[in-house]
């Protein structure tokens, strides 16, 4: 049975050409890149400083602005942790619509530090309240306050209109992280037209190796970073600990070819994703999308959100997987629980419906055919049987 992989938001298939980068550097690159004495030390520092370089190019940015982490949920950690430490950070505004490694780390933050959070209202399709933004920050333009959306959700795919955010924390003097880790290496990104303080990353959302990322720290802020991770002088002094030199070397290959053929995958995607809507909506009536995830141009065209007609049948993902189709709920890293997301259960207010449906979604990737997208539609039928 051929197997039709549709969870690319969650992990990607790794490039061939990046496991070969991967396996040259492990092989031969027998340095600490810390231990500048001597030719291996060095070595491993050169293809350190490169890739920081070659990320940096690609995003236009400082390679100085580039922080090397263990992955996305590091790399949020730092920025939120790291500004209540440094910046003094005394209020906190975001959304219930957040991946979990932000939502967890404000709530802990705000008990450890007693950080006044807020959380944007949003309507019925996930799109953020900005007058309610401006209204919550012109109330608390006296705190230091630190704005954190993210730039593409992860599970209904809605694009944050960043312009308009950046405006609104300009205005009020607000520090702005987003969460780009849908978007770096999937969508072209400007950090300097942006004008984002802090952005996040990882590989593996864009065809590179698990368990590396990096963050993105404006220059004027990152001098007054403290340690995020202690013991060493690592990364800027911002973040202690050896860096992971084959991780970093595959990134850095993941993100050079993605910028390759942008326009066409983007293109391939979008096609995608259209067809999906299509035959879905063939087999299910009156189907309902979530979010903004139907809008091929208010939602990155990667993911596909939508409610199953099922009574609560905690199973459909599993016997998906077994006619061998791979899909999810949302988040990976809500996984293990049998609840539906946090971010479904804040844009559908209507219990019926949510104790009627499961949500399912859909993520498209490079190496996905239409022919994946039949095989899901087939499965879906033969499940509705």
């Amino acid at each position: 049975m051929k197997r039709v992989y549709l969870d690319n938001a969650a992990s990607t298939p790794i490039r061939n050409e990046v496991v070969k980068v991967m396996l040259n550097t492990l092989k031969y690159s027998l340095g600490n890149p810390s231990s500048v004495q001597h030719s291996y030390g060095r070595e491993a520092r050169s293809i350190l400083e490169e890739s920081r370089v070659c990320i940096a190019k690609k995003i236009n940015a400082f390679p100085s602005e580039i922080i090397f982490t263990s992955g996305g949920t590091e790399a949020n950690n730092l920025v939120l942790r790291s500004s209540v430490l440094s910046l003094d950070i005394k209020h906190i505004i975001t959304s219930e619509l957040e991946h979990p490694s932000v939502l967890q780390t404000i709530l802990d933050l705000s008990t450890q530090y007693k950080i006044s959070v807020d959380f944007i209202l949003i309507n019925e399709k996930g799109i953020l309240d900005f007058n309610d933004m401006e209204k919550i920050l012109k109330k608390n333009i006296y705190k230091k306050t630190l704005v954190s959306l993210m730039y593409a959700n992860n599970e209904i795919g809605n694009l944050l209109e960043v312009d308009q955010v950046i405006f609104l924390c300009q205005k009020y003097n607000a520090y702005f992280h987003s969460d780009t880790i849908q978007i770096i290496g999937n969508f072209p990104i400007d950090m300097e037209k942006l004008s984002f303080d802090f952005a996040t990353a990882s590989a593996h959302k864009f065809y590179g190796p698990k368990g590396i990322g990096f963050v993105f720290i404006r220059k004027n802020i990152l001098r007054k970073m403290k340690s995020f991770i202690t013991g060493g002088v690592q990364e800027y002094g911002i973040r202690s600990g050896t860096e992971n030199i084959p991780g970093i070397a595959g990134l850095s290959e993941a993100l050079r070819l993605s910028y390759i053929n942008f326009s066409n995958h983007i293109k391939k995607m979008k096609s995608l994703k259209f067809y999906c809507i299509s035959e879905l909506k063939k087999i299910i009536p009156n189907i309902i999308f979530n979010g903004l995830s139907s809008h091929i141009d208010k939602s990155i065209p990667s993911i596909l959100n939508f409610l199953y007609p099922t009574k609560k049948d905690h199973l459909l993902y599993f016997h998906l997987d077994l006619m061998g189709v791979s899909v999810s709920q949302g988040s990976s890293c809500n996984s293990h629980t049998t609840k539906k997301s946090h971010v479904i259960q804040s844009i559908i207010k209507d219990k019926y419906l949510l104790n009627q449906t499961m949500p399912i979604r859909i993520s498209f990737g490079i190496f996905n055919e239409k022919k994946d997208i039949d095989t899901l539609v087939k499965a879906l039928q033969k499940i509705r049987k």
